[in-house]
């Protein structure tokens, strides 16, 4: 069992977010975007008591929190030795107004009192600059307002002001209301401006949720997890990020601190995947028109990350004033793998495409235009899909090339043929069928190593790599081909600690891995399903289960002796894993009610 390391909830509107500890602490939120300097970073900061804000109550003795059901919105219950209780709501508006949906970066949180008299204390400790406490502020009627450098954050309440300010206690004998954010009217008073905010972001959220296409089994956690990706699309221009935080490392003291408050282009073919899967269209093909987007301004020179704002720099830095996590740094800004050659980007763009020419579901479908668009993916796969990359897991220290980027530039032509076929284009069928069948005889050959009887991480390579079970998924062999049925059991062999897997146990730029990767697991899974070892597989999956957080929430990584949830947090990759796996092992609605 884990042992809850990240025992964080998440809250936000497609425009900013926010974890929250189960006590009420508010310790990460980038405002006014997903990437921002964060305005609290107390998860960060070691053991600093700055950049955050919370409600302490006197005498605690017990706390009780959860997410309100199939909502983004959490709850939290603190409960004193005396019997005497608060209940503490916390979320980021979210709704349709006006006929927009209304997502401003601003988070609410309401305190009412629930028994007795219980006595607390607000703090409220904004940070600029990546942890240095902001020096200015100052009182209005309602309010106070915060500002340093660039940062201007206001603190709208009913409740106390100078109590807040003193960080002093008091008895809480009525509900009081707080909203953090810009400095912009609102269209009520406090109270109700909160009451409202809530009531309908609560029914916003839950009509989301009914819509999704979900089959019989572990609902709960499917729909935690659909929320958690819809919680990292940046709306306004469809991208989706990879995580919401930055140096999470992914095992203690092992110097693998990176910031994934990005959007990473092959995420899109497991984004979009399982999207597509439970039937959260409208953000699949926003996620589409982002990656879109890029692609046509840029050709065929693409970087394999980008951030919300495509345009924006992504230059990699160390913060100065923040120690990390449990004092564990160094803290990146940026990220240099944007740098990188990471040739596996110009399939997963197609692939995430796909959709857009057979799924009768969507309003537009795709035609001749953006065929020839992808078809610059295409070339691009063509050209580099046989040289060296730093691989899907971006080593920053040596280039090869790598099973998985042949297998997905192969995948992208196998695709762009299809297409072709669909459309009618004939010849370029031809063109695209012959050229991934040239990658294909390469792959094959390339990959396997006689030696060790696998299909190994990169041509002429003894290492093994979780990557290359993605193999039959892909299309690549069947997950019956002799040469891939040895490959599992290497890397049964070699790469599982206990029911965990690691991505390759080789040693790499920061040594021999410490960790176990989340997604790698939901890759075997996977592979047992097709296989026909089900039992295998629902143990698997069900065990992997336990390791969410008491939210319900997966970081990237499990340490391989405690348990707990390591790397940057919520990670995409393995709620999207979580979700497809779900989907694959589950009955479905017509076997549960009629064979039970």
């Amino acid at each position: 069992m884990t042992d809850y390391g990240l025992d964080l909830a998440i809250i936000g509107n497609g425009r900013t977010a926010a974890l929250v500890e189960p006590g009420s602490r508010i310790v990460w939120w980038c405002f006014p975007r997903f990437d921002s300097d964060p305005v609290f970073c107390r998860l960060l900061a070691g053991d600093e008591d700055k950049g955050f804000t919370d409600v302490v109550l006197e005498d605690l003795a017990d706390v009780q929190s959860s997410y309100m059901r199939n909502t983004a919105i959490v709850e939290t219950i603190l409960t004193d030795k005396h019997g005497a209780a608060v209940r503490i709501t916390d979320f980021a508006p979210r709704f349709m107004n006006l006929d927009r949906m209304f997502r401003p970066p601003q988070l609410v949180r309401m305190i009412e009192p629930i028994a007795g008299m219980p006595r607390i204390t607000i703090r409220f400790r904004p940070a600029h600059d990546y942890g240095t406490p902001i020096a200015n502020r100052t009182t209005g009627s309602s309010h106070i307002r915060y500002w340093d450098g660039n940062t201007h954050i206001r603190l709208t309440t009913d409740a106390p002001l100078s109590y807040i300010d003193r960080e002093a206690s008091f008895v809480l004998s009525h509900p009081v209301h707080m909203i953090f954010g810009a400095d912009e009217p609102f269209p009520s008073g406090i109270p109700q401006t909160c009451r409202d905010f809530r009531d309908r972001t609560l029914r916003h959220w839950r009509e989301w949720v009914r819509r999704l296409n979900l089959s019989y089994d572990w609902q709960d956690a499917m729909i935690r997890a659909a929320i958690s990706l819809k919680l990292s699309n940046f709306e306004e221009t469809g991208g989706i990020i990879a995580a919401h935080t930055t140096s999470i490392p992914e095992a203690p003291l092992s110097g693998r601190t990176w910031d994934y408050r990005f959007c990473w282009l092959r995420d899109a073919y497991f984004v979009v995947k399982a999207l597509n899967r439970i039937g959260a269209t409208h953000t699949m093909e926003d996620f589409i028109f982002f990656i879109l987007n890029i692609a046509s301004g840029e050709g065929r020179s693409l970087r394999p990350v980008y951030s919300v704002v495509p345009t924006d720099p992504m230059d990699e830095w160390i913060a100065p004033n923040l120690k990390g996590f449990q004092g564990d740094g160094p803290v990146r800004v940026g990220n240099a793998a944007a740098l990188q050659a990471q040739h596996d980007t110009y399939g997963s763009i197609i692939l995430a495409t796909m959709p857009m020419f057979f799924d009768r579901r969507l309003p537009t479908m795709g035609g001749e235009p953006l065929f020839r668009l992808l078809e610059t993916m295409g070339e691009a796969a063509r050209r580099f899909g046989l040289e060296p990359d730093a691989s899907i897991w971006e080593y920053r220290g040596r280039n090869r090339v790598h099973t998985h980027s042949v297998a997905m530039c192969w995948a992208g032509c196998n695709r762009l043929a299809a297409i072709a076929q669909t459309l009618g284009f004939v010849e370029r069928a031809v063109y695209w069928n012959d050229t991934a069948d040239r990658l294909h005889q390469r792959l094959l050959e390339g990959a396997w190593n006689e030696k060790r009887k696998a299909y190994t991480a990169a041509f002429g390579s003894d290492d093994l790599d979780a990557s290359v079970l993605l193999l039959p998924e892909l299309g690549v062999c069947e997950a019956d081909d002799p040469r891939f049925l040895s490959t599992v059991s290497a890397i049964e062999a070699e790469l599982m600690r206990g029911k965990h897997v690691l991505r390759y146990a080789s040693p790499d730029d920061f040594g021999t891995p410490e960790a176990a990767f989340l997604i790698c697991r939901f890759w075997l899974i996977d592979v047992y399903w097709a296989l026909g070892r089900k039992q295998d597989a629902r143990d698997l999956f069900v065990d992997a289960l336990q390791y969410r957080n008491r939210y319900g929430l997966l970081a990237e990584d499990i340490h391989l002796q405690t348990g707990a949830l390591w790397g940057n947090f919520p990670q995409t990759y393995s709620m999207a894993g979580l979700i497809l796996t779900a989907m694959r092992l589950s009955r479905n609605w017509e076997d549960r009610y009629w064979r039970g």
